[in-house]
């Protein structure tokens, strides 16, 4: 019975052994496991010009230097501006974005005059310019340049006096509707916030009088505006919201 125990021992231990053998030779053949970097991989940052926004603006004013038929002078000073502006915006690529935009601006101190023969003098308090345009851009990521056009309005405060008493008048037209072209560049400078700077020319067309008898032989005037101005804008985007995006992997 003794030598039959330790025959059984002595055959246990040898299997154990080759056991053990065994699963050393397996680990050996998988090899170490591989390293694997969870680093995240950097995407482009993407900007997407496609949404509502309402902003506002500041910048100046100046006349075109008209006359009427050169006997009378009229005021092109530069006057203050300010306003507000919105509109909407659609990226049809990478690099182009189509937009429509309303924008309203109110001008300080404008007294255009001018004063005629005999006592008669004119004024116009142009209180206000505003338009409706279209415009075009050219876009890469957060900047873009653009240019407008469309309709323009003109809201005059206009009078006649003669010897400092008011007088009756008429113009061959109210010179409040017209059109305007311009240019501008825009940047994205933070989520939903992008500031521009804006070059508009405002054209309201010829006016004469047709009253009274007196101012009508001066002929016509022409009525026009240059304005610089510099605006923000907050932008209601969807998706990015107006600022860079991570594409996800």
């Amino acid at each position: 019975m003794k030598k039959f125990l330790l025959a059984t021992f002595a055959g246990a231990a040898v299997a154990a052994t080759i056991a053990a053998l065994g699963a050393t030779a397996q680990a050996a053949d998988l090899g170490a496991r591989p390293y694997y970097d969870k680093a995240p991989v950097y995407a482009a940052p993407l900007y997407n010009w496609t949404g509502f926004y309402l902003g506002g603006h500041l910048g100046g004013v100046f006349s075109g230097n008209s006359t009427f038929n050169g006997l009378a002078l009229t005021d092109s000073s530069a006057r203050f501006m300010g306003g507000v502006q919105g509109g909407y915006d659609w990226q049809l690529s990478p690099s182009w974005v189509i937009g429509v935009e309303g924008q309203y601006s109110w001008i300080g101190n404008h007294q255009l005059n001018a004063i005629f023969p005999g006592g008669y003098a004119y004024n116009n308090n142009q209180r206000g310019i505003a338009s409706v345009t279209g415009r075009v851009g050219y876009t890469w990521g957060p900047g873009l340049i653009y240019v407008k056009g469309g309709y323009a309005y003109s809201d005059n405060n206009e009078s006649v006096t003669l010897g400092g008493a008011p007088a009756l008048f008429r113009l061959s037209d109210d010179h409040s509707n017209g059109w305007t072209v311009g240019a501008g560049a825009e940047y994205m400078f933070a989520p939903n916030w992008s500031a521009k700077v804006e070059y508009q020319y405002y054209d309201f067309g010829d006016s004469r009088f047709t009253g009274p008898a007196a101012l009508v032989p001066f002929g016509t005037f022409h009525n026009d505006e240059h304005t610089v101005k510099a605006g923000i804008n907050y932008r209601f985007n969807l998706g990015n919201f107006g600022g860079p995006m991570a594409a996800r992997y």
